[in-house]
């Protein structure tokens, strides 16, 4: 059975940290004098208060978390940070249905991108701040930051850690997962930090400068501008925006090992090379494609094109132009793009390379199999044989990804007017991109979406961000059984 009174207890101490949030915010709406300072006080005093009932008046002898109670625990995190996370939005209101407020605070903490705010500018901005701070909190996973500042509870973190991880394989920055999750912590703090100080040699204010370093680093999306990064017009902004975009979508595992002086171990892997083929290939089909249509000068072009190509894949959402009036083709490529992803052990979303890669590998290998029947042959990743669970996973994975967006884009066509619209606001939301096509594009939102379409896509966001199994597995029969 799940260990519910230890599960409400940790969820409760989660809390806690999601109020010493708010709180900061109420620093900031001082610090500004605007007026949702008591919207941030108050949400402060009912999360922390139902935290501390939660975390204290409810004791759990039993610490021990079993692979289920893991699953169950990470979807309830996520859906009790999200309610939680848009009071300050409801009681300020700045967004006051709660609908809206909901969608928006989903799609921050699942660093979806997705909006339904029509004038970004009018928001103060402690709102501003911790509308980007969700995706900060969200992009590496409020799991993994529970167990990298609350170690001493004694319990084992592996099940948190693989179900909110995205990727079919974990790969551990240290010893244990405690260890993993701070230095993944150390190793994203410290790269919000550098992006942040560029930004603002670039001319960003600080406080800018700081919102956009929370949403690049988590491949969330949210702008303090309606514009999005289009709103500065600057190369230098763009440039470093795409740096540290490519940087939040690595395999934190491999990056790391490569600041340590491991370089090969990055630059010979196979999914990082796939991903860095992709990014560039795209980049050069659109590119030459905007040139020909006479979009701009050449590096415009290539800028843009890299730009979009970047954000798209790396399921960041940011947008310095349209890609709508772009050739059908181009933005027919974007489209594919957004079912990829890019790499696992990273914050963007999607299916992943290294999945996509391991099903090609598949397929080909199942050719050989055909013309030489007696023939052991393995698909290798990395020249190592793959673990068929491993491949029985991937393929698992891949099936239902296409099901759930399937079925989620024929229930969307009931509210949008086009097709278009309907696919592309379920695979943004199951891929946690943000912009889609339609009425859905880069310089658009969801505002004019219904509540329940709305609701419905903030689902969508919360079975893509935990990588479909953990958030599914608790709907079937199974789970339920001792």
């Amino acid at each position: 059975m799940i260990n519910i009174r230890f599960i409400i207890n940790l969820l409760g101490k989660l809390m806690l940290i999601e109020s010493a949030c708010f709180l900061l915010c109420v620093l900031i709406s001082l610090l500004y004098r605007e007026n949702d300072t008591l919207a941030f006080l108050y949400s402060t005093l009912i999360t922390g208060g139902t935290g501390a009932i939660m975390a204290f008046g409810i004791k759990a002898n039993d610490k021990v978390l079993a692979k289920k109670d893991g699953y169950f625990t990470v979807t309830f995190i996520w859906l009790f940070f999200s309610l939680f996370g848009c009071l300050p939005f409801i009681l300020g209101n700045t967004i006051p249905s709660f609908p809206d407020a909901f969608f928006e605070t989903m799609s921050g903490f699942t660093t979806t991108g997705s909006s339904i705010l029509n004038d970004i500018e009018a928001l103060p901005h402690a709102s501003l701040f911790w509308r980007s701070m969700t995706q900060w909190l969200g992009g590496l996973g409020i799991a993994v930051l529970f167990l990298a500042i609350l170690p001493s509870l004694g319990i084992e973190g592996r099940d948190l850690y693989v179900a909110e991880v995205p990727g079919p394989t974990h790969n551990k920055m240290a010893a244990t997962f405690y260890s993993s999750a701070r230095k993944l912590w150390l190793f994203y703090l410290f790269f919000t930090l550098l992006e942040a100080v560029l930004l603002s040699i670039g001319g960003m204010s600080i406080f800018d400068a700081i919102c956009h370093s929370f949403t690049t680093m988590a491949t969330g999306g949210f702008s303090t501008k309606q514009d999005s990064i289009a709103y500065w017009n600057s190369p230098y902004i763009q440039y470093v925006i795409i740096v540290f975009m490519c940087i939040a979508a690595t395999n934190f595992g491999l990056f790391y090992a490569a600041l340590k002086g491991d370089v090969k171990k990055l630059l010979l892997d196979e999914e990082f090379r796939w991903y860095m083929i992709l990014i560039l290939g795209a980049t050069t089909i659109i590119a030459t494609g905007l040139y020909w249509a006479n979009w701009g000068e050449e590096e415009k072009c290539i800028r843009d094109a890299l730009f979009q190509v970047v954000s798209i894949m790396t399921t960041t959402g940011f947008a310095t132009a349209d890609y709508l009036y772009w050739p059908t083709l181009l933005g027919l490529i974007l489209f594919i793009l957004m079912f990829i992803g890019s790499c696992a052990s990273s914050t963007a979303g999607g299916i992943k390379v290294i999945r996509v890669v391991l099903l090609f590998k598949n397929s080909f290998t199942e050719m050989k199999r055909i013309i030489h029947p007696n023939a052991v042959i393995n698909v290798k990743y990395n020249d190592k044989s793959v673990h068929p669970t491993i491949m029985t996973s991937v393929m698992g994975f891949f099936i239902l990804f296409i099901i759930v967006f399937s079925i989620g884009s024929v229930i969307m066509a009931f509210f949008t007017e086009d097709i278009a619209t309907a696919c592309s606001a379920v695979i943004t939301s199951l891929s946690n991109i943000g912009p889609g096509f339609g009425s859905l594009g880069p310089m658009d939102n969801f505002a004019h979406l219904s509540d329940v379409a709305k609701l419905f896509l903030a689902a969508l966001m919360l079975i893509g961000r935990l990588e479909v199994f953990t958030v599914l597995v608790l709907f079937t029969k199974a789970f339920w059984k001792k």
